[in-house]
């Protein structure tokens, strides 16, 4: 790995200043976690690091439909990398359930920083989410749940299908009950963990249900029937021109056994909630694949040398470099904020609070800015490499491959934008949001905090204006604009406690991201924002 990586083999939290400032402002008690994620962070960097790099290029899961024996198993093989590297990783998933707080599981896997194994840890996370919180009634719920966030077994959420994509309501899998189970006929397009769960979550429409989203129920779905048999088939595995670490494919239903989880005419609530735990899941992830890059690039800009000096030494090249660092803190900054704050209402039950309500207007904002300062990110790092960083033997080019995922897993910014518009106009959570960022930035007092105070309040008022298409229309840049209004919110208050240095990121990223203008020339005079060596705090 010495010839493949400037990252490896070196502390991914030691070197990581921003999850360090922004555990230590969301977390009183931060500093009994260090050593746990300091010892995490040298495995990030070390073997988990150099595994995750062999399964992307040498050892993908294979499908292999049949035993020795003849009978249809339809079962991935994994290589010996990665299941060990799920060994080392899965018990990240019992954290919440075992009283610590979701911004330990969310932290951990932001250092892992892999979207492939990140999503079989988290599609198996929201396997046992559901299950724990509406599948009582469910036999063995307990059981299954505690194999589930241990790594005995593993789960998955299919609830894709061709004809409907993230429009759950044209969804067209039916289901029938069949005494204490139930009965699922359809097929499953894009169905990742597919060959490797052991349990599904499966959207499905009861007989004489509802039409539309309303009508869909939730399923728990073993692999393994009642009466010892395969519960569904793999068709395939899907092509992938990304992430390759998690297999995902087409399942086909026939009558296959699954219970159901809560009450009939609530899948689509379940669902949504559900759907909150894979998109923060999401954030932390892109931000994690956005750091691998920044830290390769800060390798790279301290040992190669052109036009005479080494490039941290060019005008430009510090330029890349403020760029990658206030997207950096900014974006860690949104996605853990919105992580502590659905750490304080996760085992709500219907019908929500206002605060839960807020969680999901934060989820938007948060999947969505993080997914695209991630694109953003690993795409300059693999410019700052030159013609070497489009080369596969160059590390930098699979984290631009891994991070072109994150804008569309868990739904692509159009479908964030139309669920960031339901909420505002049903629960109105833009008011909460205009409230906390009204103090935030006041409290910060600079002329850049009362500039974005304004962008806030015209975006917000717009955005009450209008309704159907019109509102539609401007949703997307709507949920852009107030996400960055909250990173310049939520960096200023970093500087309150994690030094002047966040107050600096925040006008850096305010005059970027909201004023849409270049950078001030001060920040090349000062290293403190893009400078290695300040990032070993």
């Amino acid at each position: 790995m010495d010839a493949l990586s400037y990252a490896y083999g070196t502390n991914h939290f030691d070197r990581d200043r921003d999850l360090k400032a922004v555990l230590r402002d969301l977390w009183a008690n931060h500093a009994q976690h260090w050593p746990a994620l300091g010892e995490f962070g040298a495995l990030a960097g070390g073997e988990l690091y150099e595994s995750l790099y062999h399964i992307d290029h040498d050892a993908r899961p294979v499908l292999v439909a049949h035993n020795l024996d003849g009978e249809r198993i339809d079962r991935v093989r994994l290589s010996p990398s990665e299941r060990q590297a799920l060994e080392k990783t899965a018990w990240i998933m019992g954290l919440p359930y075992h009283g610590e707080s979701w911004l330990s599981h969310y932290a951990l896997l932001y250092l892992i920083g892999d979207p492939g194994l990140g999503c079989i840890l988290t599609i198996t996370q929201q396997t046992a989410y559901a299950l724990h919180k509406y599948g009582q009634s469910i036999p063995g719920q307990a059981r299954i749940v505690e194999d589930l966030i241990s790594g005995r077994a593993w789960g998955a959420t299919w609830m894709t299908e061709s004809q409907g994509g993230s429009d759950l309501g044209a969804n067209q899998a039916t289901a029938r009950e069949d005494g204490p189970l139930w009965r699922i006929s359809g097929d499953k397009y894009f169905a990742s963990g597919a060959g490797l769960a052991d349990y599904a979550i499966v959207t499905a429409r009861p007989e004489g249900g509802a039409p539309g989203p309303k009508g869909l129920g939730l399923f728990l779905l073993p692999r393994i029937g009642s009466n010892g048999q395969l519960n569904y088939h793999v068709r395939r595995l899907k092509d992938k021109s990304a992430t390759r670490a998690v297999p995902s494919g087409e399942v086909e239903l026939q009558d296959a056994e699954a219970y159901l989880i809560g009450e009939a005419g609530r899948g689509i609530y379940y669902t949504l909630e559900n759907l909150t735990v894979s998109r923060l899941a999401n954030a932390a992830a892109a931000m994690g694949v956005g750091k691998k890059a920044h830290l390769e690039v800060l390798g790279r800009v301290h040992r190669r040398h052109s036009f005479g000096a080494p490039l941290i030494g060019h005008p430009l090249i510090r330029r890349d470099l403020t760029d990658l660092a206030v997207r950096a803190a900014g974006g860690t900054a949104l996605a853990f904020h919105s992580i502590a704050q659905f750490d304080g209402v996760w085992e709500e039950k219907p019908p929500f609070s206002a605060r839960y309500h807020r969680v999901r207007f934060w989820s938007h904002l948060a999947k969505n800015r993080t997914a695209e300062h991630s694109a953003a990110m690993t795409q300059m790092a693999m410019e700052l490499f030159g013609g070497l960083g489009f080369l596969e033997e160059y590390a930098v080019a699979r984290w631009h491959r891994e991070a072109l995922i994150t804008p569309i897993w868990e739904g692509p910014s159009n479908i964030q934008a139309l669920d960031f518009l339901e909420s505002v106009q049903r629960q109105h959570t833009d008011e909460s949001f205009w409230e906390e960022m009204t103090y935030l930035l006041s409290q910060a007092g600079t002329a850049p905090a009362r500039e974005a105070l304004d962008i806030m309040e015209r975006t917000l008022v717009n955005l009450r204006r209008f309704e159907g298409a019109e509102a539609q229309w401007m949703a997307k840049e709507s949920l852009r604009t107030l996400a960055d209004v909250a990173q310049v919110a939520l960096l200023y208050r970093l500087a309150e406690g994690q030094g002047e240095r966040y107050a600096k990121l925040a006008a850096l990223y305010h005059a970027r991201f909201l004023n849409r203008e270049e950078y001030p020339f001060w920040a090349y005079e000062d290293p403190d924002i893009w400078d290695e060596a300040s990032s070993l705090a």
